[in-house]
């Protein structure tokens, strides 16, 4: 149950001005330079931190010799005072929409294998019904998209949902799972039929994914469960394009879903090594923040996707 005195808090005391300045100070780590891209002076950012230290009764930030720190209470008021305001944001461009006769927007994050197949078949579904809906696509790992998620950058995320602390406030609505192949050009030596041995893969030259992704690790892992020191090669990406032109033009290999490059495999350009990979990753899904109303645009995407997985699940059953 909410106490009374935080509610009056949040309406009479926290003031726009003063979350650009908790944002900016996060950012920048000094009042002067927060102020400045507040367009604040620094006395009028310094009283305006105090007040709202005095209306919390805990202290924001801790003062060092150049510049300051958020604390522990401070970093969560950084990070709400983000998503209020994006929400903000996202009020007065939904509203701007309707003005103008459009119907709304739709900021979604996706990992890597829905961006080529899922997310292209809602996206044009969705312009078929509201033809001026504004999307936006990011593609990235599942750890920036949440973040982006929580901080109201992004309305709705294809991807995981990796830490316990994103699991309470979060809706996780599964889709399916990504078996990974080794993928590589066609007529690449180790694609002779014969039976390889991860050792002859830990020779090659890899395209990998950022550290701290989930593919990244688990084939650390797997090298390492077999006693082989990691690639020396590598090329670290999760551009599509990059990643097939590096393919066609060196003896790179990749470990990918074949979905992402299927077209490539038909066409006879790429190839899937004789080697089982085992490397399987979590399942990814639909994310949305719990209590947070969609805009119209957003609310019939995620019905489009919602439609579109399931029918994807049932012909895979």
């Amino acid at each position: 149950m909410s106490d009374p005195r935080s509610d009056r808090f949040v309406r009479s005391h926290l003031k726009v001005r003063q979350m650009v300045l908790l944002l900016e100070l996060g950012r920048h780590g000094s009042v002067l330079h927060a102020a400045q891209a507040a367009n604040l002076t620094q006395p009028a950012a310094s009283k305006l931190l105090s007040e709202l230290e005095h209306a919390l009764g805990v202290q924001l930030f801790e003062r060092l010799p150049r510049g300051v720190a958020p604390t522990v209470y401070g970093e969560v008021m950084i990070r709400r005072a983000g998503a209020a305001l994006a929400e903000m944001d996202a009020a007065h461009q939904e509203v701007m929409a309707l003005l103008s006769g459009m119907s709304g927007s739709v900021a979604i994050g996706t990992v890597m294998t829905p961006s080529t197949g899922l997310l292209p078949e809602a996206v044009k579904r969705l312009k078929g019904q509201h033809a001026r809906v504004h999307v936006s696509i990011s593609v990235d790992t599942s750890k920036l998209l949440i973040q982006r998620l929580r901080a109201g950058e992004l309305d709705l995320v294809i991807g995981r949902i990796l830490d316990t602390e994103s699991a309470s406030v979060l809706n996780f609505e599964p889709l399916t799972d990504e078996p990974h192949m080794v993928i590589a050009r066609a007529g690449h030596p180790l694609a002779q039929g014969e039976p390889l041995q991860l050792a002859d893969l830990a020779r090659e030259g890899w395209i990998l994914p950022p550290s701290g992704s989930i593919l990244r690790d688990r084939l650390t892992a797997l090298f390492l469960s077999h006693g082989l020191d990691q690639p020396a090669e590598v090329v670290e990406t999760l551009a599509l394009p990059v990643i097939t032109q590096l393919l066609m033009g060196s003896n790179m290999v990749v470990a990918l879903p074949t979905e992402l490059v299927q077209s490539h495999l038909d066409a006879g350009l790429l190839t899937v090594l004789p080697f089982e990979l085992g490397v399987r990753m979590d399942m990814y899904g639909i994310v949305t923040r719990k209590n947070h109303r969609l805009s119209p645009g957003a609310s019939a995407m995620l019905e489009i996707l919602r439609e579109l997985g399931m029918r994807r699940s049932s012909f895979s059953a």
